[in-house]
């Protein structure tokens, strides 16, 4: 027997979960938070970035740098959008009953299907041969089918957004038809690039054309932006996954020295600024009054989520070097972790930019004294700096925005939110 439809603000069940009618949530409900079948879907997450991490820093430690990031690119969208295709549904879609529970599940299996297909993945690419990503699009196969599910129930259920969720499910199955194809198609690394490119194209085409053209979906701006930094806290555990691997490789090869206890403060310090950094900007209230800068805030994060993810992945390639398992030498591992570091440190900036539509020479001057901060740890590699003392230097990068935010920033950035809440109320 169904159930009558619950009232958009009433998102909490008590009892079995019957089926309940798919109907789009109040974007203005209160108190809308994370359920708990949305952090068990986050998860499975954990294990698709960590094969990730651990495949990019093997490569890096084998020498085969431009292939390990290439492969890193591929993996960190396919991870990323999955994730994000799944969690704006939620957003505005989540009823709770047994079949969308069902449905989540379906699609857990995929992505561990995906992580599954990541190292084949790698592998192909570090030989130069035609890109083997089959188990990778087979996890997409189990998850669109799910996903296209959820969007024709939405459509047929929902006559308020049906125009939207049947172009959702429309341009999820062209994108899906196109990856399928792609798997027959061997040819030179180039040219599955440049196929590539154009399927992420179509991929990120689908969203702009349902949510501007299609009328809509009503997602909630506060519960998602609670949703993307809970998963950039799941990209930031892999930052502790590399600093308890470098910090192994330390102790094994000199026991507990000074330097074990450089490497420890240096990767949970560097973890505990990229998060401190990160939150310092408040989306939601952003996103809550200026709903058509979604499309930015969601697409940027697929390189924020990459960044984090790669730094865990430099301190586990400065691991191997400890190790004397790297044909990378110092400066080549220093700059591993260098590199992503100023990537994410340089996304968040934009990303506050791009929301707030204001950059102040404040920020500027903080960028350029972070850029010379991660310098630094690069030339004192170069000089012969042990790697604990360089990945120290490195950790005080993020303290430079988080000091500077805690100092005079915060006013930069009270002032900024407020003026775009007061413009979107003109």
């Amino acid at each position: 027997m169904t159930e009558q439809p619950h009232a958009p603000s009433a998102g909490v069940q008590t009892g079995a979960h019957r089926v309940r009618k798919m109907i789009g949530r109040d974007p203005h409900e209160s108190h809308r938070v994370a359920t708990p079948l949305e952090l068990l879907f986050d998860l499975t997450f954990v294990v698709a970035f960590g094969i990730a991490a651990s495949q990019l820093a093997h490569l890096f430690a084998a020498g085969h740098v431009l292939a390990g990031l290439a492969a890193f690119f591929f993996a960190t969208f396919a991870v990323s959008w999955a994730w994000i295709n799944f969690s704006w549904f939620a957003s505005a879609f989540d009823t709770d009953d047994w079949v969308y529970r069902l449905t989540t599940m379906v699609q857990m299996v995929g992505v561990i299907v995906l992580a599954l297909g990541i190292p084949q993945m790698y592998s192909s690419i570090e030989h130069g041969e035609h890109v083997d990503n089959a188990v990778v699009v087979a996890g997409y196969v189990v998850m669109r089918v799910a996903m296209v599910t959820q969007w024709l129930r939405a459509a047929r259920q929902d006559p308020a957004h049906r125009r939207a969720c049947l172009t959702y499910a429309l341009w999820i199955t062209l994108a899906q038809a196109g990856w399928i194809a792609a798997i027959f198609v061997h040819t030179s690394l180039a040219v599955t690039a440049a196929i590539v490119v154009g399927l992420v194209l179509v991929e990120m085409m689908g969203p702009v054309l349902a949510e501007s053209k299609g009328g809509g979906t009503p997602w909630h701006a506060h519960h998602i932006a609670e949703r993307y930094g809970l998963f950039t806290i799941i990209a930031l555990g892999e930052g502790v996954v590399g600093t308890v691997a470098s910090l192994t490789a330390v102790v094994e090869a000199q026991g507990w020295t000074f330097d074990a206890a450089f490497v420890a403060v240096a990767g949970i310090g560097l973890t505990f600024g990229m998060w401190w950094t990160y939150f310092a900007l408040p989306q939601a209230e952003i996103l809550h009054v200026r709903r058509e800068r979604s499309f930015w805030f969601g697409y940027l994060h697929i390189v924020v989520f990459g960044a984090i993810v790669a730094t865990g992945a430099g301190l586990h390639a400065a691991a191997y070097y400890l190790e004397h398992h790297s044909e990378l030498g110092s400066v080549a591992t220093v700059a591993t972790v260098v590199v992503p570091v100023g990537v994410y440190l340089v996304m968040v900036y934009v990303l506050g930019a791009v929301l707030t539509r204001t950059f102040a020479l404040f920020h500027a001057a903080v960028m350029l004294v972070t850029v010379a901060v991660l310098a630094t740890a690069v030339v004192l590699a170069a000089a012969g700096i042990s790697m604990a003392n360089c990945l120290l230097i490195v950790t005080l990068a993020p303290v430079v925005s988080v000091v500077a935010h805690e100092v005079r920033g915060h006013r930069h950035t009270a002032a900024a939110v407020a003026q775009a809440v007061d413009a979107a109320s003109r």
